[in-house]
């Protein structure tokens, strides 16, 4: 679970990425988050597009990619998913650390 901290740092980092897989009428479906898992683990950090002819909400979307790739959700901006998840073999984000008390 990231904390406030940690998601607006990887807000920031997100900023100047362009989306690099979209969602359209057919939603999300298993080869979709076959891919995303793939380019999860070597970028860590992505963008989703969702397009304005996909039928299902966008929340519900931003879900579907989140619990199907195990990222984490770090924003949903409009029509525009940004997805987190700790890389095993490729590790470039560092994370800021938790205050501990």
């Amino acid at each position: 679970m990231l904390t406030g901290k940690q998601k607006r740092f990887l807000r920031a980092e997100a900023h100047h990425l362009d989306p690099i897989f979209q969602v359209g009428k057919g939603g999300v479906n298993d080869a979709m988050i076959a891919q995303l898992r793939d380019v999860l683990e070597a970028r860590e950090l992505i963008k989703v597009r969702i397009l304005d002819n996909c039928e299902e909400d966008k929340n519900v979307v931003a879900e579907e990619l989140a619990a199907g790739t195990r990222a984490e959700l770090v924003q949903l901006i409009g029509l525009t998913v940004v997805l987190y998840k700790e890389s095993r073999n490729n590790k470039k984000i560092v994370l800021p650390k938790v205050a501990t008390k």
